[in-house]
């Protein structure tokens, strides 16, 4: 056997993930099909790290977000890597969305993010001159992370434990063996196989065209993958607030949100358009999507220009969901899902998954380590 463990899909969740197995044994493969690693949806997202206000308590979101936000806060300062926990507002622009505010607030104690609090629509513009306000959700431990600097430490320390990457690597086909797994790669257009006791699938935008390579079939415990497209815009000239800003969440999102990069640059994203196929390019041949950003924005920030507004990138979640129909909760799905031991299958890892990347490989690497037992 080559390896005691495999992972293919090098973003953050499987980074995390392998490097996580590390620390049961040296012998892990990590795999990625593009060049470098991260470069689909952690490269592409608002690089925030949640403080777990929005979802269900019990959940995985819930629980995985408060863990993982603690986790990465603390590599963060050990790697050196930026972090500025700056925090944010959740604004209700007007007085019908009071009461979804003070739910939320609720919901966040529930998952333990006890530092929140409610503030009056004078004392939120108080703290944020030029915000547009009836009340306010003040999140202190909100922050904001360089990705890109995750992912290089990251990537460095499960080098140095002894890990492998396999980049510019693509599985395309996933053999059940006794007792191991057979994959074929292809890289550079040269085909080899490996094998492993234990694989992961991290395939993100491709998890479930990636499951579905396995042979026997996993059959009907296989999830459809749903894609949502989300843009976004930076902002020219000087940021407006020194705080994250949110409106109320929708179902299919958070909202177009101000956020602001840990070198201060300021931009709002993203929005959700529902697409069949995956595709980062940034779609606005009208300037349609930039006005209808600009209308968002100003529910909550009159003054915004619209001509301060460029193009910056667009980014692809993958949802358990499809459009009109409520978001789910992770899934991590393991024999009990599949019957298949020692394989875990990742489905609808979005957000919060950069936030909940290291408490998401924890719990992976345990699972494997107790099948071993």
């Amino acid at each position: 056997m080559d390896f005691e463990t495999a992972v293919i899909g090098g973003g953050i969740i499987g980074l995390a993930t392998a490097d996580a197995c590390t620390s049961g044994s040296s012998d892990v493969l990590l795999i990625e099909r593009h060049a470098r690693l991260g470069q689909e949806t952690t490269a592409r997202n608002s690089e925030v790290v949640h403080a777990g206000l929005y979802y269900p308590p019990g959940s995985l979101k819930a629980r995985l977000c408060v863990e993982g936000r603690n986790r990465l806060r603390s590599f963060c300062t050990d790697a050196g890597v930026p972090y500025a926990q700056i925090g944010k507002l959740v604004v209700a622009c007007n007085p019908s969305e009071i009461p979804a505010l003070e739910a939320l607030a609720a919901n966040a104690r529930a998952n333990g993010v006890t530092d929140v609090h409610l503030l009056t629509g004078p004392d939120a513009e108080a703290m944020e001159p030029g915000l547009t306000s009836v009340a306010a959700l003040h999140s202190p431990s909100t922050a904001v992370v360089d990705s890109t600097g995750v992912m290089l430490a990251l990537e460095a320390r499960f080098i140095d434990r002894g890990g492998t990457v396999a980049t510019g690597t693509s599985a395309v086909a996933i053999d059940r063996e006794p007792h191991q797994f057979r994959i074929v790669t292809v890289s550079h257009g040269c085909e080899a196989a490996i094998t492993c006791r234990s694989l992961v699938l991290a395939g993100g935008l491709q998890a479930t065209t990636l499951a579905r390579l396995i042979t026997p079939p996993l059959g009907a415990s296989i999830p459809q993958t749903h894609f949502a497209k989300g843009h976004y815009y930076a902002l020219g000239g000087k940021a407006p607030f020194s705080r994250l800003i949110y409106p109320m969440p929708s179902s299919a999102g958070l909202g177009i949100h101000f956020t602001l990069t840990t070198a201060g640059e300021a931009k709002f994203g993203p929005d959700v358009a529902w697409v069949d196929e995956p595709s980062t390019t940034f779609d606005d041949p009208d300037g349609a999507r930039r006005h209808a950003f600009a209308e968002a924005i100003r529910r909550y920030w009159p003054a915004i220009d619209e001509t301060r507004l460029t193009p910056a990138y667009a980014g692809v979640r993958p949802k358990l969901a499809r459009a009109g129909v409520p978001a789910q909760d992770f899934l991590i799905a393991d024999a009990e899902n599949h019957g298949c031991e020692n394989l875990i299958a990742l489905y609808g890892i979005e957000s919060p998954g950069l936030t909940s990347a290291l408490a998401i490989g924890e719990m992976i690497a345990a699972r494997l380590a107790r099948a071993r037992i």
